[in-house]
């Protein structure tokens, strides 16, 4: 089986919840590539906010609890695995200055009180911050959500650079640490900004007025803003952990989805 058959099984059977035959090969090689193709691998999530603009606009569903509901699919197309590794991620960090000791709490998977407080306040942000984007007068906003969820997970080939190394020798964050070139991640990254630049310019229905609601600059901005906080969280748990682990790879998607939507949202 070729190591890029691999990836693309390695990254959908990771990231989302859809059943695919597990790879032969899980080496640095494949998980390398496999963090590459996590935008490809999670386009039906980022399906979800379009999906929700739709019942917004012709189904009449409130925004706030269309957003409310995207949150929630995203996280169950996902399993929630992010989820748990913000919540693990900030106990640990909160637990104790010692290393080991932080790097035992996460192990545990326990939600203490700093993971049920950073789970309710990001999710709070990205739910108020896609339903503000649900509640444009064109499909702008939903694009720039759906941008924001390709970038969260694209943010996953940043934070697997060389800059961060693994926290532990074993485990999902030892395969994928340091196995992305930064070359490669912001080739990446250039093309999910240009994806969407290219949506908000053409793909946007002309039929809502005022329109465009924002310029085809604000697809690269939410994409930025998303990768710097991903590379925030990891820098901040290189200097306590001393590297990063699976539960950091969730903490910096959902911290970045959070920091994306909130730039897509006030650009209007």
């Amino acid at each position: 089986m070729s190591t890029g058959r691999d990836a693309w099984q390695l990254a959908v059977g990771t990231l989302t919840a859809f059943r695919v035959r597990p790879p032969a090969v899980v080496d640095r090689d494949v998980a390398g590539r496999a963090m590459l193709l996590a935008p490809l691998a999670t386009l039906p999530l980022a399906a979800v906010p379009l999906l929700a603009h739709v019942a917004v606009r012709w189904i009449g569903m409130p925004p706030l609890p269309a957003a409310a509901l995207t949150v929630a699919v995203i996280a169950w197309l996902s399993r929630g695995l992010h989820l748990d590794g913000l919540a693990d991620t900030a106990d640990g960090l909160a637990a104790s200055f010692d290393r080991q000791r932080a790097l035992e709490v996460m192990r545990r998977g326990d939600v203490g009180p700093m993971g049920a407080a950073a789970l309710v306040l990001v999710l709070l942000i990205q739910v108020a911050a896609i339903s503000d984007l649900l509640g444009w007068p064109s499909w702008d906003g939903p694009i720039l959500a759906a941008v924001a969820v390709l970038a969260s997970r694209h943010t996953l080939a940043w934070v697997c650079g060389p800059a961060f190394p693994a926290a532990r020798d074993e485990g999902l964050g030892a395969t994928m640490a340091g196995t992305v070139p930064v070359g490669a991640a912001a080739g990446v990254a250039a093309l999910v900004a240009a994806v969407g630049a290219v949506a908000l310019r053409w793909l946007s229905p002309t039929d809502v007025v005022p329109w465009p609601v924002v310029g085809w600059y604000a697809a690269p901005l939410t994409v930025v803003a998303a990768v710097g906080a991903a590379w925030l969280v990891a820098v901040r748990c290189r200097m306590r952990l001393g590297g990063v682990t699976g539960d950091v790879l969730g903490a910096a998607v959902e911290v970045s989805l959070a920091a994306g939507l909130i730039v897509a949202a006030t650009l209007r």
